[in-house]
């Protein structure tokens, strides 16, 4: 009677956990119930958006509900980050770089968000390749005429750049540099590349995706990559480590991003998803033509980028003398 006893105890006590596992394990299954959402702090026409189209295509192999980009540009990419955390929605999803908000903790003393708690890592999708071009007019050829040039003429030139840690870095670059360069801000970030043809500015760090248009029109020239490799399809352009401005030096993290109501068997179910699509060998090759290189990840990994990032990001606003505003 008592080891009947203790097996029905047993049996009660093993329903009753996978009835507490149930809610969330049903969610995760039943999973898309309408259109999906990937919300993008860009205009068209970016690496991170040419990026999550790329996803949102493919993706639909594995959810028939369909899935649709929405660019959410401005604010520092704050209103694209405040839409997916107000939402709280599963169905909807914040897909973009994450040094677009690494440096918000000495930028925005009032964010309206937590990273750790209402931007959930789902998976990471890609590299954003990055680069520095200037106007063809300047006639400049590297980072050292570049910013030799500047010291001539402080103050006279005008840059556009990409906002969030690449603008974090170009503002470590000029500090270290010793340079004087105003930044321009714009909406729409390829016309802002585009406008190195009407001398409205001199440089812009942004995206090969962003910088690609103005290049092809021999408008600007790219006169370094920022990553640590050399980019494929720009193999004389050198890195910022092999140009002698280390501070210039940065890696593009890209990825999908869930609200803090979306499960963590949820989370890992589409995470699985996205790893699929970015590990196609047909989706690597696109993001390739658009300057972009697939690196597919799920949560943990991208996770442990991003700390790494933040790191890289404090040591930065250290050289800035940049408090953390919270």
């Amino acid at each position: 009677m008592l080891a009947r006893n203790r097996l029905v105890i047993a049996g009660l006590s093993a329903l009753a956990a996978a009835l507490m596992l149930a809610p969330a394990t049903v969610q995760a299954q039943q999973w898309p119930t309408r259109t999906v959402k990937f919300v993008v702090p860009f205009a068209p026409g970016a690496g991170a958006d040419i990026g999550a189209r790329l996803a949102a295509d493919r993706l639909q192999k594995f959810w028939p509900q369909g899935v649709i980009v929405e660019n959410r540009p401005g604010g520092d990419s704050l209103i694209a980050i405040r839409q997916v955390v107000g939402a709280n929605d599963d169905h909807q999803m914040y897909f973009g770089p994450s040094g677009n908000f690494t440096p918000h903790p000495y930028r925005h003393e009032k964010r309206g968000y937590d990273r750790k708690t209402d931007l959930l890592p789902i998976a990471r999708f890609s590299n954003t390749l990055l680069g520095l071009a200037v106007a063809t007019s300047l006639k400049v050829n590297t980072v050292k005429e570049f910013v030799d040039m500047a010291k001539a003429s402080p103050g006279k030139m005008n840059v556009v750049v990409v906002p969030g840690i690449t603008e974090f870095v170009w503002d470590g670059f000029v500090k270290t540099a010793g340079i004087q360069i105003t930044k321009v801000p714009y909406t729409n970030l390829v016309q802002g590349a585009n406008d190195m043809g009407t001398e409205r500015v001199q440089a812009s760090m942004a995206s090969l995706a962003i910088l690609q248009p103005c290049m092809q029109g021999n408008f600007c020239k790219l006169i370094v990559v920022n990553g640590g490799d050399r980019v494929k399809i720009y193999p004389d352009v050198p890195t910022a480590v092999e140009s002698g401005f280390p501070a210039l030096a940065l890696e593009g993290l890209v990825g999908a991003f869930g609200p803090k109501g979306m499960s963590l068997e949820l989370r890992r179910r589409v995470g699985a998803d996205i790893v699929k699509v970015a590990s196609d060998p047909e989706i690597a090759q696109k993001l390739s033509a658009t300057g972009q290189a697939p690196n597919p990840g799920g949560a943990d990994e991208f996770t442990k980028a991003i700390e790494e990032q933040e790191d890289s990001v404090a040591r930065t606003a250290k050289i800035l003398g940049l408090p953390r505003l919270d």
